[in-house]
């Protein structure tokens, strides 16, 4: 144990508790809004560099863009956009959108802290309170998450598909049981998130190549980071919304793959799946 430890924490026992919190916007089960990302959202707005934006809330470059993706991937409309001309992270910053939805937060989170003094009080009506704490938990967000409008639903003899807006012109189709649809109420005007591993998504610079693979994205390739046998793939899509995907070192020479290169993300229907909103 370091020096000072037990110290420490005997002298936080006899702190009084008190009851705190902070306010999670969530998409259905994920995370969206809430915690370091409002401080990552403030940052990028205040200094216009994703790069001193990670710094200032002490925040690694590539976790910062984690974020930025997750975060403008479930929203409906981008929150943070890279402006031509940035260099070393420069040139970002919110859209109208994601200021209102900062300044939308700022204000919740107010009202929030307000409740939470006076459930400190004793406010009776604990399954509220316990309701209201689940709801703003904050969860773990999965690689790819793409939240959509559903614009096609059919059925076949055992399986179905699902077509989903994610806007931008985009749609991914997924393949999924008829129980699946049936027990998730998926019809046409319903919400949903496109979930898609990073290793389901295979790569090729020709937007024309000939695969049965039911779903093209095409963007143009913003971040590639390599490791000790995979690389890492982000494609930036149009509507900011980021897809990444994991391929081989030596998938990647032999694609000649490289950042600010058009590149098409090819993706099974069966490798898709849906969650409801």
């Amino acid at each position: 144990m370091p020096a000072g430890s037990a110290e420490q924490t005997t002298g936080a026992a006899h702190l009084p508790l008190r009851v705190d919190g902070q306010l999670w916007f969530n998409r259905g089960d994920k995370g969206y809004l809430g915690g370091k990302r409002i401080d990552l959202l403030e940052q990028i707005d205040a200094t216009g560099s994703i790069t001193r934006a990670a710094k200032a809330i002490k925040l690694s470059y590539k976790a910062a863009w984690d974020a930025v993706d997750a975060m403008n991937n479930l929203s409906e409309r981008p929150l943070v956009i890279r402006a031509a001309g940035g260099a070393q992270g420069g040139g970002t910053q919110l859209t109208d959108f994601g200021r209102e939805m900062l300044h939308v937060w700022r204000r919740m989170q107010a009202e929030y802290e307000r409740f939470l003094a006076q459930v400190a009080q004793g406010v009776e009506g604990f399954d509220d309170i316990d309701r209201l704490l689940r709801a703003i938990a904050m969860k773990t967000s999965a690689r790819n998450q793409f939240r959509g409008r559903i614009t096609a639903v059919s059925k076949g003899a055992v399986n179905g598909s699902l077509s989903l807006d994610i806007g931008a012109g985009q749609t991914i189709t997924a393949t999924l049981t008829n129980d699946s649809i049936d027990e998730l109420q998926l019809e046409v005007g319903k919400t949903a998130i496109a979930l898609i591993k990073a290793s389901f998504v295979l790569l090729s610079p020709d937007p024309q190549v000939q695969i049965s693979a039911r779903n093209r994205l095409t963007g143009t390739i913003s971040a590639l980071l390599p490791g000790a046998v995979n690389s890492e793939i982000k494609l930036l899509l149009p509507g900011e919304r980021t897809l990444g995907a994991v391929i081989t070192n030596e998938s990647v020479e032999e694609l000649g793959l490289a950042v600010g290169q058009p590149c098409t993300a090819l993706i099974k229907a069966s490798h898709v799946i849906i969650a409801i909103d």
